[in-house]
């Protein structure tokens, strides 16, 4: 097992933890925007039933401004369920990549403690 392995192993998991992230930041940022979309909606809603509000000239429009609103609610709450697909894909492979990183970091140390015990008993061995 090289230190090259190794550091590509480490490089990977780090790159898998930062993708992880990335889509945990895209996922809040869906999640934020369908909660903007559903206060607008409430906004609106709550400005229909107003006695001064320009609703009663123009319900049309308020009623297709409520349901624009609730229609992209939906679609943000949709990708913010595609980002935690991701996030538990990102997730799982970053497990993946850190046990394969254990595993080499192990390997080599095994190895290294055989090389040195050897080395060790030749030099006992040697008169």
């Amino acid at each position: 097992m090289t230190a090259d392995r190794r550091q590509k192993l480490a490089r990977l998991v780090k790159l898998q933890e930062r993708l992880k992230e990335l889509h945990e930041a895209r996922r809040a940022a869906h999640l934020k925007e369908a909660a903007a979309a559903e206060a607008e909606a409430t906004e609106l809603a709550g400005r229909l039933d107003a006695p001064d509000s320009l609703a009663a000239l123009f319900p049309a429009l308020y009623h297709d401004r409520i349901a624009r609103a609730l229609a992209r609610r939906e679609k943000c709450l949709e990708r913010a369920a595609e980002e935690a697909a991701m996030i538990a894909a990102a997730g799982a492979r970053a497990d993946v990549a850190g046990r394969a990183h254990t595993s080499a970091v192990r390997r080599h140390e095994r190895a290294a403690e055989e090389k040195a015990v050897l080395e060790m008993l030749e030099q006992q061995r040697k008169p």
